[in-house]
């Protein structure tokens, strides 16, 4: 089932286009990679599906990418309430400088939930979704800085997770990781793909292979193939991909 669709997607930062004719479905409770160089337009993608880049001056997109056939770029969709059902995990974990447990409860206190007890549920609930719960249980009134970056980013998963996402965005979730917090955060993803839809901007492609269902590889602004991620790292089509993935270019 398709959650999100782009048609005719083009972005230009001033005069530069960044983006040209993206046609691209995202299938609902999978994950989907997006692979390619650095500069050939992953992440600024994957910030067009929770409107991001609005926050930039001089940006320009055409085209649409509906989600569950509304299109987020008509004018009467509400932003906030967008990226609240768009979650979004960034490449640097940014926890608040505010204690562990309110910055899980801080999203649910913004949107009205004002009971201890069901605040601290939601707390207990997410950290235990975001495989946290174990690690800090016991020390929730702790500052979230004096976490590893590893569990940094866990928690920021848990604050995503709180508010009750549809779609959750990653981009390059794991860059400033060490090896072993990164497979907790892909063992993470593969779990999480139960109950949302995932899209990952990732430079790994080993991990793009091993948690994703789909995968796009992208050059210069292009998608140049979209497919099921074993098709295409086993028997891509395109020659540019295939080039890619085998390490022959980028």
């Amino acid at each position: 089932m398709v959650k999100m669709e782009l048609s005719g997607v083009n972005l230009w930062y001033g005069d530069f286009h960044a983006l040209k004719d993206i046609d691209m479905k995202i299938y609902k409770n999978k994950v989907t990679a997006f692979i390619g160089p650095s500069g050939c337009g992953k992440s600024t993608l994957i910030r067009c599906l929770n409107r991001m880049n609005d926050l930039i001056d001089h940006v320009r997109i055409e085209g649409s990418i509906s989600m569950d056939g509304k299109n987020i770029y008509d004018k009467d969709v509400d932003v906030v309430t967008l990226r609240k059902n768009v979650g979004m995990v960034f490449q640097k974990p940014n926890p608040f400088p505010i204690n562990i447990h309110d910055n899980v409860a801080y999203g649910p206190r913004l949107h009205g939930v004002k009971d201890k007890k069901r605040l601290d549920e939601i707390v207990e609930e997410n950290l235990r979704g975001a495989a946290l719960w174990g690690e800090v249980h016991d020390i929730l009134d702790r500052n979230a800085m004096s976490l590893s970056g590893g569990q940094q980013q866990r928690l920021c998963i848990a604050r995503t997770l709180a508010v009750n996402p549809e779609v959750i965005l990653f981009d390059e979730p794991c860059s400033a990781l060490d090896p072993l917090s990164t497979g907790k955060i892909e063992d993470l993803i593969t779990q999480l793909k139960k109950d949302y839809t995932i899209v990952i901007v990732t430079h790994n492609m080993q991990q793009a292979a091993r948690i994703s269902d789909y995968t796009g590889y992208f050059y210069l602004g292009r998608l140049i193939e979209f497919n099921k991620t074993k098709k295409i790292f086993t028997n891509p089509d395109n020659k540019e991909t295939e080039n890619y993935i085998t390490g022959k270019f980028g």
